[in-house]
């Protein structure tokens, strides 16, 4: 076979095999509750910024905003391992479930003792709910 066409059918085997439709992995799904009216959001965020708010697939992520969500998937690796759950204090608006590739966190935004980390998790769903997903909060 020329190797023109040996690359021609190598070609045509990898798109029928599926390799054109590879998705990227998700960074992190966050689960939000709340006592607020617009509390309740899923937001799902994948490695090249693609987004879903409460299944609803949304504008993708800038750059930065990408660069921020894995940063925060980074140091999420730790607690979430361990399986943290941190209980909420007296007058939380709301709670928080983090699933990504290497476990769970639980937490309020007002727990105690919370890493830095859940605090930045906390303000990227909030800034990704109002500016990607076009929610009030």
């Amino acid at each position: 076979m020329r190797p023109l066409a040996a690359l021609a059918a190598l070609a045509c085997t990898l798109l029928a095999s599926g390799c054109a439709g590879v998705k990227a992995a998700d960074l992190f799904i966050v689960q939000r509750t709340g006592s607020t009216p617009h509390a309740r959001l899923t937001l799902l965020v994948n490695e090249e910024g693609a987004v879903h708010c409460n299944g609803t697939p949304a504008p993708k992520l800038s750059d930065s905003q990408l660069v921020r969500a894995r940063a925060i998937q980074e140091d999420l690796r730790q607690p979430a391992a361990s399986g943290l759950s941190l209980p909420a204090s007296a007058g939380s608006v709301f709670s928080y479930v983090v699933r990504d590739p290497d476990g769970s966190v639980r937490f309020a935004e007002n727990s105690p003792r919370q890493p830095a980390v859940l605090h930045e998790l906390a303000l990227f769903v909030l800034s990704t709910a109002q500016h990607v997903c076009g929610l009030p909060e």
